[in-house]
């Protein structure tokens, strides 16, 4: 994007002082994002200002709804708990005529948010407690908006993780078998069509009323964690594009999947790959201690499962995409889905071997949790 069209964008929003550098920032895959720097006679302010990707999300009214509508609940609950809600959750900078976005002249859609200063976001866990800071932030996340009415939200990526969805678009694309590859991966076809079970175990909790729907983030990486430079505590959750109705064990699970794997998402050597339990009982203690006793005794005894499912459901993703020619996830080799789908089903084995592990660490630290309340 040239340099004129982002200020003349910029010009539009509602920040103090005029714009006087705009340079990307960070490393999101999805939107265009650029901080913004204005010199207003009080001193210096900084801004987020973004692009959305429309291919991505393709009703960002919706997306934006969902936005506004959680992030001034979030303010509402900081505020009344004595928290600085200009830190501790996302503030929109409204256009100057008032709307929370903006749409321009060639339909696209720009938002723009207060810069958190004095926080980072990180790509690698670089140290345990950073990734038991994203627990916390992630539980808290979670407890704050306890009793915001999931059910109002819009869903921004329809079918997200519907899990059976995934495993009947995984049988579609099995029997299609386009690119005539499904002879190679027997092995793989095999470990799913095993454990069809598993793709119902939550979704079926939620259909039976055992599980309560909820507000979930949907991306719970640990670089969507603002971590204060001076306390290095969580103070943040950022990147709220596919906050939907939910269950909490989606994103407990998705933290496991990636965060306490013993290898990379794409490693070949299955060797290497294991879920590692001092990871996944670092997470659980920071996810309880956030959450502050905001999720059901179902939700606690099915975290270990969520971490299963959501691994599982990985993996069908990736294997789904080979089978259909890789046209969905980037790769940058050959057979790069099917090893990526390798190391989720390898790790969905090692998380069923220690499964009576996962659920007895959780025992205890429920039960730690409830002496110190």
């Amino acid at each position: 994007m040239d340099q004129q069209n982002l200020f003349r964008v910029a010009g539009l929003f509602s920040f103090e002082g005029e714009p006087v550098e705009i340079i990307p920032y960070g490393n999101g895959h999805i939107n265009d994002t650029f901080r913004v720097t204005c010199c207003p006679a009080a001193g210096v302010r900084r801004y987020i200002l973004q692009r959305m990707n429309r291919n991505v999300f393709e009703r960002p009214e919706e997306l934006m709804e969902n936005l506004c509508g959680v992030t001034e609940w979030l303010k509402k609950k900081i505020t009344e708990t004595g928290g600085d809600a200009l830190r501790e959750t996302l503030s929109l900078v409204p256009v100057r005529d008032g709307r929370p976005y903006l749409k321009d002249a060639d339909g696209e859609y720009w938002r723009a948010y207060l810069f958190i200063e004095n926080a980072t976001s990180y790509d690698l866990v670089e140290k345990d407690e950073d990734f038991y800071q994203s627990a916390v932030a992630f539980g808290r996340f979670q407890r704050l908006l306890a009793d915001y009415p999931a059910d109002t939200l819009h869903e921004t990526i329809p079918d997200f993780h519907n899990t059976p969805d995934r495993l009947a678009k995984f049988e579609t694309a099995l029997e299609a078998d386009v690119c005539g590859r499904a002879n190679e991966v027997q092995e793989e076809i095999r470990f799913v069509l095993e454990r069809r079970s598993l793709a119902h175990a939550l979704t079926d909790c939620l259909r039976d009323g055992m599980l309560p729907l909820r507000v979930t983030h949907n991306d719970t990486k640990l670089n969507n964690v603002m971590i204060d430079d001076q306390s290095g505590k969580a103070i943040c959750v950022i990147d709220l594009d596919t906050v939907m109705p939910g269950l909490s064990l989606y994103d407990f699970g998705d933290s496991i999947r990636f965060g306490a794997s013993t290898a990379a998402e794409d490693e070949q050597d299955l060797s290497k790959v294991s879920c590692s339990l001092h990871l996944f009982e670092l997470y659980a203690k920071g996810y309880i201690e956030g959450c502050a006793g905001a999720l059901t005794d179902a939700e606690l005894d099915l975290l270990p499962m969520g971490a299963i499912v959501m691994t599982f459901e990985c993996g069908i993703r990736f294997l789904t995409d080979y089978l259909e020619g890789d046209h969905y996830f980037k790769i940058h080799r050959e057979e790069h889905n099917l090893d990526r789908a390798r190391t989720q089903f390898r790790l969905v084995a090692d998380m069923e071997e220690k499964l009576p592990q996962m659920k007895e660490i959780v025992k205890r630290l429920r039960s730690e949790a409830r002496l110190d309340d």
